[in-house]
Formats: C-alpha cells, sequence, structure tokens
C-alpha cells in the first residue's frame, strides 16, 4: 500500500538520520536524562506538597470537630433541667451544627445511641446533612465507636445524592461523641470536611511543575543543540573536506577561525592534507616515471631480443653439429630467451593496464571449453611433472559474456600457478555457474598458502618461498595480470590456502557483462577440507 511504503520510508530515514547525527544522539541523550530527573524532583516535590497539604488538613479538621463538639456540649448543657425529651435535645443539638458547618461546605451525621453492640447507621433516627450519602463514614470509624468512646478520625470518600455537587470527593471523617442530658445515652457526631480545596491546590501545583518541567526540556534541548551544533559543525566540515580529499580534490583545506582547540584541530588536519598532497604527488610522479620507465625498457628491448632470438634460433637449429657441451649451451639460450620474451610480454601488458589502455573484446563464451583447451596445453607440462590435470564440469554448458583470449590467460595462469606447487599430486579445475554468475576454480593439493600469503599472492614479483626453484619458467607476474584482466571483467579472483592442505584460486565472472556480482557458484574454501573455526 501506498501509505505502508511511505511510513517505511520515513522509518528508514529516521533511522539513517539517527545513525549518522551525532548531534542528535546527543540532544536526544541530554533531554532523556534530563527528563528523568526533572520527573524524578518534580514527583518528590509533589509528594511533598501533597503530604503537607493532607498533614495540615488533617489537623485543622480535628480542631474544627474539636471546637464544633465542645460547643455542642456547651449548648446541651445549657438547657433547661426540666427538659427531659431527648428528641427535642437532638434537635436543639443538630439543626444549628449542621447549619453552621454547611456554611464551611462540612457535613455532619449524628448516629446513637451506642449500644451494646456498637453503633448501627442503618437504624432509624440517624440524622446528616442534606444531599449526603451515609456511606460516606467509613465503617472502621463507626466500629472503633463500639469498642470506645475516644475521638478518632479516618480519610474517607464523602458521598453525595444527585445535585449540583460533584458525585464524591476525597475527605476526612471526624467522629466524636455527646452525652444528652435528658437520658444519659452516648451519641456519636460526625463531621465530614471535604478536600476538594487541597486537590485543587495539588492540580495547580502539577499543572505548574509539569510546565516548568515541559520549558525547561526544551530550554535543555536548545542549549544543548546549539552547544553540540558548536562541536560538530567543525567535525562536518572535516568530514567534509576529507570526502572532497578522497575524491581527488587535493587543494580542498578546511576552514581555520579562532585560535581554540577546534581551530588547532582544524590548522593540523589542513597541515596533513598538505603532507599528504606532496606525497601523493610525488608517488604519482614515481609511478608515472615507473610506467614509463617499464614501458620504455619493454619496448626498446624488443629490437635487441629480436637479433638476439634470430641468432639463437640459429644456434638451436644446428645443435647437432656441435659438441655436446655447446649444444646444451644452445639448448639453454633458446630456454632463457623464451622466458625473457615472456617477461617482457608481461612488462608491456602490465604497463597497459597501469596506463588505463586496456580493454575488452566482449564476446559469449563457455567456460566448460575454455578449461578444457587449457588444460590440453598445459598437459604436456603436467605429465613431465608426473601430475594429473582434470576438468570437473559442476553444470554445462556455463556461459558468461567476456573476453575469450583475457579469460584463457587468467584460467592459464591459475592452472600452471597449481602445476608449479602441486608436488605431485593432483590438480582440479571445477567449473560451475547458475543464472548470475559463473565460476572457474582451481584447486591443488600441494604445499598451500600460509595464514597471510592469500593476500599477497596476487602482488607482483611476491613469491611465497624466494628460495623455491622455478621450472615453469614463470614470471612472477601471471597472477598480477590475472587479477588486473578479472578487475576489467568486474569479477572477483579470490585464492584459499593451507599448509599441507594444498590452495584453490577462484575465479568468478557476472553472467552478464557490467552486472555486479553478489555470490559465486563455487565456494572458495574446498568442499574436502573442514573449514577452521
Amino acid at each position: 500500500m501506498p501509505g505502508g511504503r511511505s511510513l517505511s520510508g520515513t522509518l528508514r530515514r529516521g533511522l539513517t538520520f539517527w545513525r549518522r547525527s551525532v548531534q542528535a544522539r546527543v540532544v536526544a541523550s541530554t533531554v532523556l536524562l534530563s527528563a528523568i530527573v526533572v520527573g524524578g524532583v518534580g514527583w518528590f516535590l509533589i509528594q511533598q506538597t501533597r503530604d503537607g497539604l493532607v498533614d495540615a488538613k488533617v489537623d485543622r479538621s480535628v480542631a474544627e470537630a474539636a471546637n464544633d463538639v465542645s460547643d455542642a456540649r456547651s449548648r446541651l448543657a445549657a438547657i433547661p433541667g426540666t427538659d427531659d425529651d431527648a428528641a427535642a435535645q437532638l434537635q436543639q443539638l443538630v439543626e444549628p451544627m449542621i447549619s453552621r458547618a454547611e456554611s464551611r461546605g462540612v457535613s455532619v451525621v449524628l448516629a446513637g445511641p451506642v449500644g451494646d453492640e456498637g453503633l448501627d447507621l442503618d437504624l432509624a433516627g440517624v440524622r446528616y446533612s442534606s444531599g449526603l450519602r451515609l456511606r460516606s463514614v467509613p465503617q472502621a470509624l463507626v466500629r472503633h465507636f463500639g469498642d470506645s468512646l475516644d475521638p478518632a478520625w479516618s480519610f474517607t470518600e464523602i458521598r453525595y445524592a444527585a445535585g449540583d455537587r460533584r458525585a464524591s470527593v476525597a475527605g476526612i471523617a471526624v467522629g466524636s461523641t455527646v452525652q444528652l442530658p435528658a437520658d444519659g445515652e452516648y451519641y456519636v457526631i460526625f463531621l465530614l470536611f471535604p478536600m476538594d480545596q487541597e486537590q485543587a491546590t495539588l492540580d495547580l501545583v502539577t499543572r505548574a511543575l509539569f510546565a516548568a518541567a515541559g520549558l525547561l526540556l526544551v530550554l535543555v534541548a536548545g542549549l544543548t543543540w546549539v552547544v553540540t551544533r558548536q562541536v560538530v559543525s567543525p567535525i562536518r566540515m572535516a568530514r567534509r573536506t576529507a570526502e572532497r580529499l578522497a575524491a581527488g580534490h587535493l587543494e580542498e583545506r578546511m576552514w581555520v577561525r579562532g585560535h581554540d582547540d577546534l581551530a588547532r584541530l582544524a590548522t593540523s588536519f589542513n597541515q596533513m592534507a598538505s603532507g599528504l598532497q606532496r606525497q601523493i604527488r610525488q608517488l604519482e610522479e614515481l609511478s608515472r616515471l615507473q610506467r614509463r620507465f617499464t614501458s620504455d625498457v619493454s619496448h626498446e628491448l624488443r629490437t635487441p631480443l629480436t637479433t638476439v632470438r634470430m641468432a639463437g634460433d640459429v644456434l638451436h637449429d644446428a645443435r647437432d653439429m656441435f659438441d655436446p657441451a655447446t649444444a646444451r649451451a644452445a639448448e639453454l639460450l633458446q630456454t632463457e630467451l623464451d622466458r625473457f620474451e615472456g617477461l617482457l610480454s608481461d612488462l608491456l601488458e602490465i604497463s597497459r593496464f597501469d596506463a588505463g589502455a586496456a580493454v575488452l573484446d566482449v564476446d559469449d563464451l563457455n567456460l566448460v571449453d575454455v578449461a578444457h583447451r587449457v588444460v590440453e596445453m598445459s598437459r604436456p607440462v603436467a605429465a613431465q611433472r608426473g601430475i594429473e590435470v582434470r576438468v570437473v564440469a559442476l553444470s554445462e554448458p556455463v556461459l558468461a559474456e567476456a573476453d575469450t583470449r583475457r579469460v584463457e590467460r587468467i584460467v592459464r595462469n591459475l592452472v600452471n600457478n597449481a602445476i608449479d606447487h602441486a608436488d605431485g599430486r593432483p590438480v582440479e579445475v571445477l567449473v560451475h555457474g547458475d543464472d548470475h554468475a559463473a565460476a572457474i576454480a582451481v584447486r591443488d593439493h600441494g604445499v598451500g598458502l600460509a595464514p597471510g600469503e592469500a593476500a599477497l599472492v596476487f602482488n607482483r614479483f611476491w613469491r611465497a618461498d624466494p628460495a623455491r626453484a622455478r621450472t615453469s619458467g614463470g614470471t612472477g607476474l601471471g597472477l598480477s595480470i590475472a587479477l588486473e584482466d578479472t578487475h576489467l571483467h568486474g569479477g572477483w579472483l579470490q585464492a584459499w590456502g593451507v599448509r599441507g592442505e594444498g590452495s584453490q584460486f577462484r575465479l568468478t565472472l557476472p553472467r552478464r557483462a557490467g552486472k555486479p556480482l553478489r555470490h559465486s557458484p563455487i565456494p572458495l574454501v574446498p568442499a574436502d577440507v573442514e573449514r577452521l573455526s
């Protein structure tokens, strides 16, 4: 759905921004920590304010209840002794108390008398303020007066009947006893003090704290953003400058302003860039001279080599007429001339790669046919060494768009290298492909490679064992040229090896020229070797 794709795209962009922006992470971390601290302090202040309001309300409520009960007792004592009507005394007690209490927002409940079985509010005769529900008096407080006549108080929820007031409100219930002169019975007066004003005060304080906390977090976020921007901006400038330097713009420099640590960092960065620019230019000049020297020497040696080759061919053809020592010298001369000519050809090819003059002649080819042709050409050398070279086609045909001449040269270099290091053991050429890639792997069971040598075998003139005798006439450039040919195709040329287990070189090419490679059909580590953990 378009909405889902839009949401996922927004999430990806947000995650990318979060991973890349140090400033955003610093601001978010600072705001989060500040929110935790402000939340903890705010909760503590709210609790302290709440406890203070409640304690003050309890003290005032108990004091007011004591005053009201004391006044009620005084009025009862002032009633003439001739009046022995208990109902009339209760009436004279309750009505003035309810009237004065309601003017202060306090509710009154008069219950009694207190009998042997305690106090029961469900019995008839309970008098209370209009609009009040008797369930507002907590049962624990009612049971208290069944056992004791001492004053007591408790928190409660004051409930009201339908009307203008709220259905319920938190409050404090204070109970005290009075004795009627008429019958000598004890009655209990419950005064219910609502805490709506305290709740309003607490709500006001809470809103003020939330508003202050929000403003404080916004201020902290803004200050953190400004401060981190002052630090991150030079770092971003350094990153952009480094990217331009890496792209080849060696004249790029950072803008230096002030004399603080960041300015000194920019100065040091510029000095480093200037040093790198000088060294890179020196290396470029040296590389240019080296490429020119290699190319010139290779071309200049062609003419004398041709002359020496012609003389060597004459001597080699007439060697049967020479004495054995002279004939052997003629054969050695011919062998070394072949090797020297191969070295010049490799040097010329390397110079073309260095100059960027190498191009591909792309055609459709079957890598299985390439493998068979190369193996047939190398069979005489392998037979001389007593080495069996065989082709294992895991799928056929294995087609790819590539330069036939260059691919054959790559495979020939890999097969010759395997024969050089096989130590008389068989060599397998594996060929396999799928819909996206085609691969050839050359596996030998010879000396193998030491740790770290797999990354060095493609270096020019590198040899794993300098003391190892060469009998195949190699130049030391074959694998380097193979790697350059592979790069021209956009492929992979990789090596694996373990001492005593042999080695395997794998060439992987895309089936379609110019397509990126993502995998190889042949694993780099041979199936007959246990992978080391």
